[in-house]
């Protein structure tokens, strides 16, 4: 089984070549009438990573049903373009830009049998880290019709500690001399991921790298950290100034997706790394009592965030997807 790369192009901010900009994404299973599948899930990755992430998770829905596995690479990253406008890196576009996919993948579906309503297929989300962000911006849109949603290491609030340890390597790029260099290096920036055997890690490793003169350098615009920067120097200039509350902002920030996450009426199940330091434990048991009352899991050994990997991780997630 191999997937099929496809490119949507999709309005606001231009690409970096000032052309109207595309968002590449990779499908696996039938398409065409009359075997068109009535479901869909929709995999989106986190902040540096890309869609080649969900091959195990997909290659597993299919084996054991009749679905469609859309994996997205998020504006910036994999085969999508790179934008003109760094601050455009931020949830906001990347939820327009999904939810003109998701559109698309209705009316293509509506098209292949000859339904009169495109609303007439499941669409369930499987979103990692920032990937889970974009999805409960949509999911919090009743009219997108989300069905279920796997949140992968993420809520409502985002771990201090872990946004400045993202900032440490988002955007660094350095160019390695060979792929196995750059492998070993992914696998220690990402050790958070949890064990991983040398042939899971260079499947991991492999679609995050573009070959360039010299070397080995990642697969996404390194401009992705320049919004996250941004908010970092805002948050120290409020630090500084008198009077000022430094975590006002981020207060806000939390009480926006709290109110996202309890608009949600998809059903919702949430998996955390019991290492992780992004999602806290606390945060995770109060998305079980708030909102859609969200289903936990949490794996031993794994800090931010699980891979969908491991068997164990793997069967959970297409359990969750796949019931009646």
């Amino acid at each position: 089984m191999e997937p099929t790369l496809h490119h949507l192009a999709v309005p606001g901010p231009l690409a970096t070549h000032g052309e109207p900009r595309r968002i590449a994404w990779w499908e696996w299973g039938p398409t065409g009438a009359p075997d068109a599948p009535a479901q869909v899930v929709v995999c989106v990755h986190g902040l540096t990573r890309q869609a080649r992430d969900f091959d195990v998770l997909a290659q597993a829905l299919l084996q054991r049903a009749a679905v469609q596995v859309v994996c997205v690479d998020v504006a910036g990253r994999g085969h999508s373009d790179w934008l003109a406008d760094p601050s455009a890196y931020a949830v906001p576009t990347y939820a327009a830009d999904l939810a003109l996919l998701l559109a698309h993948l209705r009316a293509r579906h509506a098209a292949a049998t000859g339904s009169a309503e495109p609303t007439e297929l499941f669409i369930d989300w499987v979103g990692t880290s920032m990937g889970g962000l974009i999805g409960m911006a949509l999911a919090a849109q009743p009219g997108l019709g989300l069905r279920r949603l796997v949140l992968n290491d993420v809520g409502p609030v985002i771990e201090a500690a872990a946004l400045r340890r993202i900032a440490t390597y988002v955007g660094n790029q350095a160019v390695y001399a060979s792929e196995q260099e750059a492998v070993q290096a992914l696998a220690q920036l990402h050790r958070g991921f949890g064990p991983h055997s040398p042939e899971q890690w260079l499947a991991l490793s492999r679609p995050m790298l573009r070959p360039v003169q010299g070397g080995w350098m990642l697969h996404y615009d390194p401009a992705i950290a320049q919004p996250l920067r941004a908010m970092q120097a805002a948050g120290q200039a409020a630090g500084q100034a008198v009077g000022a509350d430094p975590g006002a902002a981020i207060h806000a920030g939390e009480a926006l997706l709290w109110q996202m996450y309890e608009a949600i009426t998809a059903e919702v199940l949430l998996l955390r790394g019991a290492e992780s330091d992004l999602l806290s434990h606390a945060t995770a048991l109060a998305m079980t009592q708030r909102g859609p009352r969200a289903r936990l899991l949490e794996f031993a050994g794994v800090g931010h965030a699980p891979t969908l990997v491991a068997p164990e991780q793997v069967a959970q997630v297409c359990d969750f997807l796949l019931a009646p």
